[in-house]
């Protein structure tokens, strides 16, 4: 068999539509990918270190090198089997600490580009995969140290899941299409700092941040019945009491809430925040109408955000079940 001398991949970002935060305690999270993300393209080196392009910068795979960027990159390609010397140029279409998973798809694409010039005889599309996500994860624990996974499993299988700690993951099925505008406050997300700051309330206030993560497992499972129903007003609805709650525990901030307010007053079914909160992005429901209409309310809230001084781009959700490999079925 000949082998390929380059490949080309890519990977999904994604958004949390209901249960960030609460997942930490074991609470469902309704995960969706987007289609934005990133792109990888991997070409075979006879010899000398694996390199990665990204952001402008060129290194090599160290395992001690002083560039997270290059210890990540090397502990990707060390996973067993460990993959030959490759150079890779990446590039992500997302945000770095925007909570969208710009990180998480940069590693699964950059997995699967490397993996595609390594074809192994009668492997099997999921045992590639699952060494994809393997890849990721050592990946992302350069960056994040202990990452759930969710933001990987985004990346690597698109379309909307529950995800749920030392759980399965359960594909969701919407009925119709949702669209989302996906707004930017331009200052970066940190996910361990809101994580953190979450457990010394509860340290401190345990019935209110209890009673407040029994509240979204409510909500995630009324929205995980809806979305199947094809109700997205109800969703909408859920999206506004999730950021209540979100609020509630103190990881909103004041841009974020003011996005939510703008998207709502723009005609939005449905705002909140999506991923760590601190910073980071929002997330506003369109509501469902001819493709045209469609257009022009998604225009509506992101001229809304752009006067402001926020930016945002449009997001499909596709109807249907999502399979293994990214997308709808």
């Amino acid at each position: 068999m000949t082998l390929p001398e380059q490949a080309e991949a890519a990977a999904c970002g994604k958004v949390i539509l209901l249960g960030e935060h609460a997942v930490v305690y074991g609470v469902p999270a309704i995960v969706a990918g987007i289609d934005r993300g990133a792109k990888a393209v991997a070409t075979r080196r006879a010899s000398g270190p694996s390199e990665l392009s990204l952001g402008g910068d060129t290194f090599a795979a160290d395992p001690e090198g002083k560039d997270d960027r290059a210890r990540a990159f090397a502990a990707l390609l060390a996973v067993e089997p460990a993959l030959g010397p490759v150079s890779v140029e990446a590039r992500s279409d997302l945000p770095a600490g925007g909570g969208l998973g710009s990180s998480a798809a940069l590693a699964v694409a950059i997995s699967r580009a490397a993996e595609a010039l390594a074809v192994r005889t009668g492997e099997s599309v999921e045992a590639r995969e699952a060494r994809v996500l393997e890849r990721a994860a050592a990946w992302e624990r350069v960056f994040h140290g202990n990452p759930s996974g969710v933001d990987a499993m985004a990346a690597a299988r698109g379309g909307c899941f529950r995800f749920q700690r030392g759980e399965e993951v359960r594909p969701i099925a919407p009925r119709a299409d949702l669209v989302v505008c996906v707004g930017s406050t331009g200052k970066p997300s940190s996910t361990r700092e809101t994580v953190g700051l979450i457990a010394s309330l509860r340290a401190r206030r345990p019935e209110v941040v209890d009673r407040s993560i029994e509240a979204i497992g409510v909500l995630v499972k009324n929205a995980t019945l809806a979305i199947e129903a094809g109700d997205l007003r109800a969703v909408g609805s859920f999206m506004d009491l999730n950021q209540m709650l979100l609020t509630g525990l103190w990881v909103s901030t004041a841009d974020l809430d003011y996005m939510c307010e703008l998207a709502r007053g723009a005609g939005a079914l449905g705002a909140k925040l999506t991923g760590g909160g601190g910073g980071g992005s929002v997330i506003a429901l369109v509501p469902p109408a001819t493709t045209k209409d469609e257009a022009e309310g998604a225009q509506r809230i992101l001229d809304a955000w752009k006067r402001a001084g926020f930016d945002g781009f449009v997001a499909r959700i596709p109807a249907g079940t999502p399979n293994r490999s990214g997308g709808s079925a």
